[in-house]
């Protein structure tokens, strides 16, 4: 009997004696003197693995005793991998230190491929910005940090808050902005409001450079720029997040958002909120600029869930913008602003009232504004098949976009178009076959453009269904990397007649319905057509070494002409320009080559990137002027533009020397350098022309960047992370440009230094408080025009008393931010 009892006992008690028998491994990871929070570790040959609390520290429980390798991984860092031996019943401790690692090889890129890709796999010209380096580029919006960020990119500004990206000369909807994959659909072809996107949510940016048709479509035959949304890292089971503030002494901006995330189990979830405000800004020359000032909210919030069959996520966000309109109208002997008080018709420009120190410093919205809303629903999941898996993508956005520019009626918008846009996206990633990776996909979008109760209108009510279907493969071997595939595009555009005649009560015009045009003008007569184009891209990847690596891609792109550039025949009131549309246009074809030498050494990254673009029916927009040479004006005070199409050519380089030397780890000297030239061929015009119509339009000059980093090696009290820069943006004169009809004029070059600092305050736990970061953009507060500076043309006079013709940008920044996270 007591056999029996003793024998039951040890059945019961086993496993409790079983792991009594195991071992346990903790310690703590950092980084020089700095805690590595939520890094991972993993036991090789094991399922057993963990992340760091937000002090570095980790625990890893109920190891078999044995020889294990430990390998600690965390993003940004060289991963470091150690042999220990676990004893029974045995504490092991293991403290490690992780490297930064400069090298960005390694990432693991998703734009412009099928499957998550090691960026040295990727012949494509790719460039990647974490929000580390996004943070240190304090600006008034995210296209601004991106453009100090990666040789190549460029943006046409009309202030502050407004910039559109421009890839190595191409801009518009030839830029394809993802935001998390779904492509941004809003009016892309204007060039008067932002990219309707939250700075502060977006917690990387990944940017091809060329065309990237195969993926997804038209619109990206310049090249993508996806930003990623931020998440918040944290542990399981614990709310946490981050809070920022950010203020700018120019004109005033005062930034704030909040960020919230949670993980429990398989779900993920977060949330964001953000609040931006400015008044006008200010130049050396012009002092402040009118109706240059902006209010912007955003709201987003994300559910994920992961499990063993794949993942699912649905996401939304909401933007709310009222962007002021400048015009640049002004007292010829002062030079100072003027406002409209009347309506065009009775409105004398030239005698305006000006505006009061008290407005040009008010951050109360100007009556003369326009507002932007966009909404986004949008879900992504994936199913594991086996050894294969199948991606589905579906997204609803609408923009809404109304232009109020009527002084005696401010609740009558000049302009109000609703688009809504669907779009979708399906890929079957087949499993891989002899080394082969292979993905097929469909995806598209469908579009309807519709104009409310407005008085201008420049583009007609339009339909549009976009498909395209594809195939990708890629395969290593060796020292190879080859990927390459072909796509099919077809994009069907229509609109029926739409009248325009008057609107008795307000005197204005409005849109009449087909049933009753008595008295109206048909403004855009009844259209349909279909486009189509073959695109695809073959690229091949050499790696030297880890370190070297050589790369090639030829590619050919497609993009169907946009609305404005066939339908447009009216007035875009926030840009101050009569738009003239051609229905005949062709499709856009380029032929890209591309040749990438990459190389990141012990003490340096050195890469050079070639390119050359030739494109057949490239569309440009040229002022129209009569027989005699004078502006044509159809609505007074502004301009008259038509668009062109002819075969052109872009071709140039960029080449980056970041210097980190190990034996002066505190030091860094970072220095690119990014050219572009833009040949119209139509070889009958430039002889008409007289040479002016040689160069194309928007085609930013010869810029040289350079940063001098020092980053002290330990902290100082509560402050660690402590680094000082300063920089040179050095823009060489623009002497080549479109100089037919004065559409752009010559830019003389110019240099804007810039200064910064920031650290991280911890407190005693060693608790990260908050990261600061300060900086002051053209220190000196030089005077300049961009040549991609819309307002440099923002003109009513043809010489004025100081010798300054239109306006300027932006003077002397400080700027101030603070991250909490928490």
């Amino acid at each position: 009997m007591k056999i029996k009892i003793l024998s039951l006992a040890l059945v019961m008690f086993m496993p409790i004696l079983a792991l009594a028998q195991k071992g346990c491994l903790k310690g703590r990871l950092t980084s020089g003197n700095d805690p590595l929070a939520f890094a991972t570790i993993t036991l090789a040959g094991t399922k057993n693995g963990t992340t760091c609390n937000e002090l570095g520290y980790y625990t890893l429980d109920n190891i078999a005793p044995g020889n294990y390798e430990v390998s600690f991984s965390a993003l940004g860092y060289q991963a470091e991998s150690y042999k220990i031996t676990i004893g029974k019943a045995h504490v092991t401790v293991l403290n490690a230190s992780l490297k930064e690692n400069y090298s960005k090889l390694n990432e693991v890129v998703v734009t412009g491929v099928s499957r998550a890709t090691e960026l040295r796999r990727n012949p494509v010209p790719i460039a990647v910005m974490t929000v580390k380096e996004m943070n240190q580029n304090v600006n008034n919006n995210i296209i601004d940090a991106i453009v100090k960020g990666v040789p190549g990119v460029n943006a046409v500004t009309t202030g502050p808050n407004i910039s559109k990206p421009f890839i190595r000369g191409l801009g518009y909807n030839r830029v394809l902005i993802l935001y998390d994959g779904v492509r941004q659909e809003g009016q892309q072809w204007g060039d008067e409001h932002g990219i309707e996107i939250d700075q502060y949510g977006i917690g990387r940016a990944e940017v091809i450079k060329g065309p990237a048709s195969l993926t997804y479509g038209s619109d990206a035959i310049a090249g993508v720029i996806n930003l990623i949304p931020a998440i918040p890292r944290g542990a399981s089971g614990v709310l946490n997040g981050d809070y920022i503030a950010d203020y700018h002494t120019n004109n005033g901006m005062v930034g704030t958002s909040l960020g919230l995330a949670y993980k429990k189990n398989d779900f993920t979830y977060t949330f964001r909120a953000t609040a931006k405000t400015a008044h006008d800004y200010r130049d050396k020359i012009d002092g402040l600029v009118y109706n240059t000032g902006f209010r912007e909210y955003n709201l987003s919030g994300m559910v994920r869930v992961d499990k063993k069959w794949g993942y699912s996520q649905i996401a939304a966000t909401l933007y709310d913008n009222r962007q002021e309109i400048p015009d640049g109208s002004r007292d010829s002997l002062t030079r100072q602003f003027t406002k409209q008080v009347s309506e065009i018709a009775g409105d004398d420009i030239k005698n305006r009232p000006i505006v009061s120190n008290d407005e040009l410093n008010s951050y109360s919205i100007a009556p003369l504004h326009q507002r932007i809303q966009h909404y986004r629903l949008y879900t992504h999941n994936q199913f594991n098949l086996g050894k294969g898996s199948i991606d589905v993508s579906l997204g609803g956005q609408q923009s809404i976009r109304r232009e109020y520019d009527h002084p005696t009626l401010a609740q009558q918008a000049g302009l109000y178009v609703v688009l809504n846009t669907l779009n979708y996206d399906l890929k079957y990633n087949f499993p891989v076959f002899n080394g082969v990776e292979t993905t097929i996909g469909l995806n598209g979008m469908y579009q309807a453009n519709r104009s409310k109760a407005a008085t201008d209108f420049p583009i007609p009510d339009y339909n549009l269904f976009d498909a395209g279907t594809f195939i990708f493969a890629r395969k290593s071997f060796g020292k190879f990397d080859l990927s390459g595939g072909v796509r099919y595009d077809n994009r069907h555009i229509s609109w029926r007649d739409f009248y325009v005649g008057p609107n008795p009560a307000k005197g204005l015009e409005q849109q009449v319905e087909i049933s009753d045009t008595a008295g109206a003008h048909l403004q855009f007569p009844a259209f349909k057509h279909v486009y189509e184009g073959i695109s695809g891209s073959l690229g091949l990847t050499y790696n030297v070494n880890e370190r070297l690596l050589l790369k090639a891609n030829i590619a050919r792109g497609y993009r169907a002409p946009n609305i404005t550039e066939i339908g447009s025949n009216g007035l875009d009131p926030g840009a101050h320009i009569v738009y003239l549309g051609n229905r005949s246009f062709n499709p856009e074809f380029s032929l890209q080559e591309d040749i990438g030498i990459i190389s990141y050494l012990k003490d340096a990254d050195l890469i050079a990137e070639f390119f050359n673009n030739h494109i057949d029916n490239y569309i440009y927009q040229a002022r129209l002027t009569d027989a005699n040479g004078n502006p044509v004006v159809i609505v007074p005070g502004n301009s008259t533009y038509e668009y062109q199409q002819s075969k052109a050519r872009l071709y140039g380089a960029e080449f980056t020397v970041n210097l980190h030397p190990r034996a002066v780890k505190w030091l860094a000297f970072n220095n690119s350098v990014a050219y572009v030239t833009g040949i119209n061929q139509n070889k009958e015009l430039i002889a008409q022309s007289k040479g002016a119509a040689k160069y194309l339009p928007f085609i930013p000059p010869l810029h040289i960047r350079s940063e001098l980093k020092v980053t002290l090696q330990r902290g100082y009290g509560a402050l660690s992370k402590i680094y000082f820069k300063t920089e040179a943006d050095v823009y060489a004169s623009q002497n080549r440009f479109y100089a037919l009809d004065n559409t752009e004029t010559a830019t003389p070059g110019y240099t804007l230094i810039n200064v910064g600092a920031g650290a991280t305050i911890k407190l005693k736990s060693q608790k990260t408080l908050c990261e600061l970061f300060f900086q002051v953009d053209n220190l000196f507060n030089t005077a300049y025009q961009s040549n991609l500076n819309r307002l440099k043309y923002f003109e009513y006079y043809k010489a004025s008393p100081n010798g300054k013709l239109g306006i300027y940008n932006i003077g002397r920044n400080m700027s101030f931010k603070a991250v909490f996270p928490f």
